[in-house]
């Protein structure tokens, strides 16, 4: 498992923690613990959240964790064989926007939030490589509330990538990363408390 050495006053440049064909780079915890606790509580609560659904192999499925879609203009959004229509930014989700967008040197048009009550719910093998996206763009992820841990797997390769995901820490997976490498959330019953999930995208 990779393990980051970065904290509240990490230098850059940042390290690739993909060995190849891609490029990740974990910030580590880029807000203080009382920082990352309010926009916790307020994620959880001003944000308008709703069961993700699914449409897998002809059947619907709807899941216990819960998303939210955000966006410059309502954007459609279609994974999982469903669409979402985003819905306007809100004062806290433009905040964060500009953190991100300060922090990566790129702009952000949308963002997608999951909120996972507890460490039994996660997220299967995957890529953001919908056509919807640009393709190769920045995806700028926050994480606030429960550590989790968070894996990749190339797709053509015998190689695994484990890192943990700190309250408060951002993770940005860019280049042709999507393209090469799947990722995923696994499920544990370790885990007891809730983690709120932002993705900053660039929408076509």
């Amino acid at each position: 498992m990779y393990t980051p050495s970065l904290g509240l006053d990490f230098e850059f440049p940042l390290e690739n923690i993909l060995p190849q064909d891609g490029d990740v780079r974990y910030y580590g915890q880029i807000f203080s613990a009382e920082k990352s606790a309010q926009y916790y509580s307020q994620l959880f609560e001003e944000i308008e959240w709703k069961n993700d659904e699914a449409f897998i192999y002809g059947k619907h499925f709807i899941t216990k964790r819960k998303v939210a879609w955000y966006g410059d203009i309502p954007y459609e959004y279609a994974y999982s064989g469903l669409k979402r229509i985003a819905l306007p930014w809100t004062k806290i989700l433009l905040e964060l926007k500009a953190k991100a967008e300060e922090l990566c040197g790129c702009t952000f048009n949308s963002c997608l939030l999951n909120l996972y009550h507890s460490g039994e719910e996660g997220m299967a093998w995957h890529s953001d490589d919908e056509p919807s996206l640009i393709k190769e763009a920045e995806i700028a992820s926050f994480s606030f509330g429960a550590e989790r841990k968070f894996a990749f797997k190339h797709k053509t390769l015998p190689l695994k990538i484990e890192i943990r995901l700190e309250n408060g820490s951002l993770l940005v997976m860019k280049d042709n990363t999507q393209i090469h490498w799947l990722h995923r959330l696994p499920p544990t019953k370790k885990v007891n408390h809730p983690r709120i999930n932002l993705t900053f995208r660039q929408m076509k």
